[in-house]
């Protein structure tokens, strides 16, 4: 039986008036008296109270016990299955106990009800802008305030009983859903959260809401529901993500001066965040290299640079990347060109259902994946209009696209529309700077019986620009060949120029049969006076910005002497017929530009099949392994006899270079040969006028045996004539040389300096038409020194007396 509480007027009027007994306590702290309050709230019975430490129950010591006669407080006490309550408590001294001893009334004060509190709570149900809804434990709405109602479009006699779906559709309404049960089974508020949805006031358009849930507890901290809270913060999202979207293509579009990357960027920066598919498309003529005049474009005739899609694949796509499209006049993108204006078409309109319904290919991509809004804007930069690009959204998006939508587009492609045209001109500049350099460089080498030649050319990534490397074959007389290899200072138009111009020097002066110690110094001449012409002209370049580096040899296949000197370039490789493979130690000069030191040639015997490797050092790539690795790694990939010179460059270059070099490389393997004994024929010449008739009787006769009659009465005429003007105005020793090659060749060494001049002589003067002759007779004629004098030569076709 539950034990009868003492009674006391007075402690009743001081301490229970507003309260609900809970039990009465001795002085100890026994209890000996339990109230139904105390039952429903601790989850003790009566008879499982008295008689018991009320610390035992309450799980807290006795604070009142020693005060004079009231203590006010709230006990954090524990409820029988284990949780925590916060309890408002009052104990009131009572006398009259059974030993004399005072006892203690514990009451039970629940919260102060204040007049303003029943207007709180009408404000809430009625007034307060957070839309709020009670759920019970089951999920089930019992009761919306009026925010509710208007924001979700449901009544409450619709809305009562129900559960999320009756208000929210979406993915996320299962989301919110889920947050809320964890709130009934933890106890754990949560708020803060975004949830995306469609209400019935706005069916067609995604909201977005920032949502939290708390739970409700009743008089024993028990959870007997759910308050969950709602605030609209559609547009404020949207502008947070169009600001994100924006920020991010600050960052991330214009990485490169790649129009296809470029293009690229934007295509992946806009979906899925603002488009289901997006193409960019750029007009024909400005990727081939011309310009338009300012203003808007006109036709529709546009390369497809780049396009994106939420589906794996781009299934939607008409065109490919790299493909030309054609867009008829009733197109979005021909009138956008036309026009330099954007369109907007949130639905399938007359605009675009004509345009999809003229090409079949295109309108059986709309119906297949539900394309229903478009948005098409302009890419124009700098007053010119490049180009255009379609935002599109399907079924997989179906809020259609709106004037927020084409502003934010319209932001987005005009931040990449200045990207895109610096890669369009960097594209076109780079391109136009490697036309030049190819047109420099030779396209194939020469035949030539004393090399058998092959080269490989591998550009730098674009973002440096084109080189200033390059290389040559040069044919020279007495069947010799000049091999040439150099590299300029720099990247781009300037280093290209200059390389062209050095190229072009290297020949004339390789015409005019220099040493290679002398070609390099008269080069440098070349450099230094470039280099001056630059310092006057400081907008094209600055000062110093001109240097090369260059390397020069001549083969005579006749010796089989190869004599070579470098300004500032690294030394050859030989690859010997022995499998020997090693770098010349030649001496290195100064690069070309510095001028006042002298440069050194070095000659070197190169036994038949030997193979010279010239390079420049982009070939080593130093920034990736080092130049020692580097030289170290030609070696090896030359090591190979079997191989022919085309195989070897292949080698050399996979073994070296990555698939896009940091640096332009130039590679040049020329497998020497030599001409045979019986190629050669050579005769001394006595300083005798009448020695000239013998030697135009042994000549017939190595023509004979060389089985060239036919050339016998011009090449009488040409060593008549050589001969004779050596014996006049040359100098002993006079020697005469015939070279059976691929032409005849005719040489008259002499021991005299003076080079002769072609005159055009009088009707009447007896001389003076000995090189008219010779000149008129040949193919090619010139001198050139020697070491003991000059020489003075002839070409002439094999076939020239048939």
């Amino acid at each position: 039986m539950r034990e009868q509480f003492p009674t006391s007027r007075e402690a009743g009027q001081r301490c229970s008036g507003t309260g609900l007994p809970l039990s009465v306590t001795d002085a100890r702290g026994r209890v000996v008296a339990w109230g139904d309050c105390a039952a429903r709230l601790l989850g003790y019975e009566a008879a499982k109270a008295v008689g018991r430490p009320v610390s035992d129950l309450l799980a807290v010591e006795p604070r009142w016990l020693g005060c004079p006669e009231e203590w006010h407080g709230v006990l954090p006490v524990r409820h029988r299955e284990g949780h925590r309550l916060n309890v408002r408590v009052s104990a009131c001294r009572l006398a009259g106990g059974n030993d004399g001893e005072p006892l203690w009334l514990l009451v039970h004060e629940p919260a102060e009800v204040f007049p303003t509190d029943q207007a709180l709570a009408d404000w809430v149900r009625t007034g307060s802008p957070v839309a709020t809804t009670v759920y019970d434990t089951r999920m089930r709405c019992v009761r919306q305030n009026a925010a509710m109602r208007r924001l979700t479009g449901v009544p409450e006699e619709e809305r009562l009983g129900q559960g999320m779906s009756a208000v929210l559709t979406g993915s996320d309404a299962t989301l919110w859903e889920t947050r809320m049960r964890q709130v009934l089974e933890t106890g754990h508020a949560q708020s803060g959260f975004f949830v995306r949805g469609r209400t019935r006031v706005d069916p067609d358009h995604d909201r977005v809401f920032n949502a939290s849930a708390s739970p409700l507890r009743d008089e024993a901290g028990q959870v007997v529901g759910v308050c969950a809270t709602a605030i609209d913060v559609t547009e404020q999202h949207r502008a947070r993500e169009r600001l994100a979207l924006l920020n991010d293509a600050s960052t991330h579009i214009g990485s490169t001066l790649d129009l296809t990357q470029t293009g690229q960027e934007l295509a992946e920066l806009a979906v899925p965040r603002l488009a289901d598919f997006v193409s960019v498309d750029l007009v024909e003529v400005l990727l081939s290299g011309d310009e338009l005049p300012p203003g808007p474009a006109t036709g529709a005739v546009l390369r497809r640079v780049a396009h994106q899609s939420v589906r794996v694949g781009t299934p939607e796509a008409v065109a490919k990347v790299g493909d030309v499209d054609f867009y008829t006049a009733h197109s979005p993108q021909a009138r956008c060109l036309a026009s330099g204006r954007s369109e907007l078409h949130p639905t399938m309109d007359n605009a675009v259902g004509t345009w999809v319904a003229e090409d079949p290919a295109r309108r059986a991509k709309s119906d297949e994946y539900g394309f229903h809004s478009w948005i098409t804007v302009p890419v124009t930069a700098r007053g010119t209009t490049l180009g255009v690009v379609v935002f599109v959204r399907s079924r997989q998006r179906p809020e259609p696209f709106d004037a927020e939508d084409l502003s934010l587009a319209e932001e987005l492609v005009a931040r990449a529309a200045v990207c895109l045209d610096n890669a369009r001109r960097f594209t076109r500049e780079h391109m136009a700077a490697l036309a030049l350099q190819r047109s420099l460089l030779p396209r194939r080498l020469p035949e030539h019986s004393a090399v058998e030649a092959a080269f490989r050319y591998l550009p730098a990534t674009p973002l440096l620009g084109v080189g200033g490397d390059w290389f040559d074959v040069i044919p020279l007389s007495g069947a010799r060949v000049a091999l040439v290899v150099g590299d300029v200072v720099g990247h781009g138009f300037q280093a290209s120029a200059t390389m062209g111009r050095l190229r072009t020097a290297v020949r004339v002066l390789a015409d005019v049969d220099l040493a290679p110690d002398e070609l390099l110094t008269q080069l440098d001449d070349l450099v230094i006076r470039l280099a001056s012409e630059s310092e006057a002209n400081a907008e094209t370049t600055s000062a110093g910005d001109i240097g090369a580096t260059c390397l020069y040899a001549v083969y005579d296949p006749v010796s089989g002497r190869c004599c070579l000197a470098s300004a500032g370039h690294p030394p050859p490789a030989v690859l010997r017929p022995d499998g020997t493979v090693d770098f010349l130690e030649l001496p290195i000069g100064p690069p070309l530009g510095l001028g006042g030191l002298p440069f050194e040639s070095f000659e070197v015997d190169l036994p038949e099949g030997s193979l010279l490797a010239l390079y420049t050092d982009g070939l080593l790539e130093a920034r990736r392994h080092g130049v020692e690795a580097g030289l170290e790694g030609l070696l090896r990939a030359l090591a190979s006899q079997d191989a022919s010179p085309d195989a070897l460059c292949d080698r050399v270059v996979g073994a070296l270079l990555p698939q896009r070099p940091a640096d332009d490389a130039a590679l040049l393997l020329a497998r020497v040969r030599r001409l045979g004994a019986g190629q050669v024929a050579a005769w001394g010449v006595p300083v005798d006028p009448g020695a000239v008739s013998g030697v135009r009787s042994q000549v017939v006769r190595q023509l004979a045996e060389w089985g060239l009659e036919d050339a016998a009465f011009v090449t009488e005429l040409v060593v008549s004539e050589l001969v004779t003007n050596a014996i006049r105005y040359g100098g002993a020793p006079i020697q005469l040389r015939l070279i059976c090659d691929r032409v005849l060749i005719c040489e008259v060494f002499d021991g005299s300096n003076a080079a002769p001049h072609l005159r055009r002589a009088r009707v009447f003067d007896e001389g003076g038409r000995g090189l008219m002759l010779v000149a008129q007779l040949t193919e090619r004629w010139g001198t050139r020194p020697s070491t003991t004098g000059k020489v003075l030569w002839c070409e002439q076709p094999l076939s020239a007396g048939a």
